[in-house]
C-alpha cells in the first residue's frame, strides 16, 4: 500500500512536471481564482467596516429652545432612550456645539469672522440620536411629536435628512447582496476554467491511461496521479498568491487610508489570516484535486 502511494505521489510528480506549459497555466489560472475569492472576501470586510463607518454617521438631531433647562432636556434624554428602536443617544450642550464648530472651522477666517459678529453664542442645545435601522427613525420622530414637548422642542432635522438616510441605508443593503451574488458568478466562472485546464492535462495523457488499463491498473492507481498532481499546482498556487496578495495590501494600505481613515488593509489580512488561508487551501487544492477527479471520469470509462 506505501508502495503504491508513493509510486503515484512520483507520477503525479512527474506529471507536474513534465509539461511546464501546462502546469504553468493550471497555477496561473489557480492563483486567479484564489486571488478572486481572496480579493472577495476581504472586500467583504473592507464594505462591513465602510458600511458600518457610514451607518455610525447617519443619526437625528432634536435642537431644543433658549429657554430648555437642561435638567428637561437630560429627563427627556433618559425617556428617548428606553425606546427600543434607539440605539444611541448624545446630549450636546450650547457650549460644546460652539466649540465643535469652531474646532471644525478653525481654518475657514470667513465662517469665524462671521461666528464673531454674531455675537453671543447661537448655538442651541441638541440631542442626537442613532437608530439600529433606517426605518425606525420615522418612529423615533413621532415621540418627539408629542403636544407636550411643544414649548421644549424647537426643530427635528429629521425630514431635511429623511432622503439621504434611507438612501445610505439602501445603498449598503445593495452593496451587501450585489457582493455576495457576485462572488457566486465569479466561483463558478473560475470553476469551470480551472476543469478545463485540468480536462487539457488529461488529454494529452489520454493515451497513456488507455494502456494502463489493458494492463489493468485500478481506477484509483490511475486517478492518483492527477489527483497528485492537482494538489501541487494548487500548492504553488496558494505561496504565490499569498505572497502577491500580502505585497498588494502593504502597497496599497497607505493610500486608502488616506481616503477611508481606519481601514487598514495590512491589518485587516492579518486579522482574518485564520479565515483567509483555510479558503485559499480550499479554493487551490480543493479546486485542483475535484476538478481532476471529475475531468478523469470520462477516461476510467473506456
Amino acid at each position: 500500500m506505501l508502495i503504491t502511494f508513493k509510486r503515484i505521489l512520483k507520477s503525479g510528480w512527474l506529471n507536474f512536471t513534465r509539461d511546464g506549459g501546462i502546469a504553468a497555466a493550471t497555477i496561473f489560472i489557480l492563483v486567479m481564482a484564489i486571488f478572486l475569492v481572496s480579493s472577495i472576501f476581504l472586500l467583504k470586510e473592507a464594505s462591513q467596516f465602510l458600511i458600518g463607518a457610514i451607518k455610525e454617521k447617519v443619526d437625528i438631531s432634536v435642537y431644543f429652545k433658549e429657554n430648555s433647562s437642561q435638567d428637561d432636556i437630560l429627563k427627556l434624554k433618559e425617556e428617548i432612550s428606553k425606546i427600543p428602536e434607539v440605539k444611541e443617544v448624545e446630549y450636546i450642550s450650547k457650549e460644546m456645539a460652539l466649540q465643535n464648530f469652531v474646532e471644525k472651522h478653525k481654518d475657514e477666517p470667513l465662517l469665524m469672522e462671521a461666528l464673531k459678529e454674531v455675537g453671543p453664542n447661537p448655538f442651541l442645545a441638541s440631542l442626537n440620536i442613532k437608530a439600529w435601522e433606517a426605518g425606525q427613525y420615522g418612529k423615533i420622530v413621532q415621540f418627539f411629536e408629542n403636544p407636550s414637548f411643544e414649548n421644549l422642542i424647537e426643530k427635528i432635522d429629521y425630514y431635511q435628512r429623511k432622503p439621504i438616510i434611507e438612501r445610505l441605508f439602501s445603498l449598503t443593503s445593495f452593496a451587501q447582496k450585489t457582493g455576495i451574488l457576485l462572488s457566486i458568478v465569479l466561483m463558478i466562472i473560475a470553476t469551470l476554467v480551472i476543469f478545463n485546464t485540468i480536462r487539457l492535462t488529461i488529454l494529452n495523457s489520454s493515451e497513456e491511461i488507455k494502456i494502463q488499463r489493458i494492463v489493468g491498473a485500478s481506477n484509483w492507481f490511475i486517478r492518483g496521479p492527477f489527483l497528485v498532481q492537482g494538489a501541487i499546482s494548487g500548492i504553488f498556487a496558494i505561496l504565490i498568491c499569498f505572497l502577491i496578495f500580502s505585497l498588494i495590501c502593504w502597497i496599497l494600505t497607505p493610500k486608502i487610508e488616506i481616503l477611508f481613515p481606519g481601514l487598514n488593509l495590512s491589518n485587516l489580512l492579518t486579522k482574518n489570516l485564520k479565515f483567509l488561508i483555510p479558503i485559499q487551501i480550499f479554493t487551490g487544492i480543493g479546486l485542483g484535486v475535484i476538478s481532476s477527479l471529475i475531468a478523469i471520469r470520462k477516461y476510467l470509462r473506456i
